[in-house]
């Protein structure tokens, strides 16, 4: 009669740490990473010999018949949340449809030059 004890097998490496690590690396890109949001309607952007990127961060999204859009507010009331958004700086990002005729930019630009927002940088796609 044998009495001694069955031979054990190597115990298996623990996949517990690993998953872990893969754990704490998605929390990290979750924590870290910015989620754009999209646009609040689609836009054509006009075409121009462009040498420079709009750099501005506070974006004004204007249709082609006018209708104005910031961060869910409409109109007047556009203007006046990216005035108050934007209130250290001066510089606001315009992303106008091509099909947006100048008399109703030049009326939008006044608008905002009232508001206090001195500097409107144009998005523009190039030729």
């Amino acid at each position: 009669m044998d009495l001694t004890d069955p031979p054990r097998r190597p115990r298996a490496e623990s996949i517990v740490p690993m998953i872990n690590v893969v754990f704490l690396l998605l929390i990290f890109f979750l924590m870290t990473s910015r989620l754009a949001q999209p646009d609040p309607f689609e836009i054509t952007p006009p075409k121009a010999a462009l040498d420079t990127e709009a750099t501005a961060e506070a974006v004004l999204y204007i249709d082609a018949q006018g209708q104005m859009q910031f961060d869910g507010a409409g109109g007047e009331a556009a203007i006046a949340r990216l005035a108050a958004a934007s209130a250290g700086s001066p510089v606001v990002q315009l992303r106008a449809d091509a099909g947006l005729e100048a008399a109703a930019l030049a009326r939008i630009l006044r608008q905002l030059a009232a508001a206090g927002l001195s500097r409107a940088e144009l998005t523009v796609r190039p030729q």
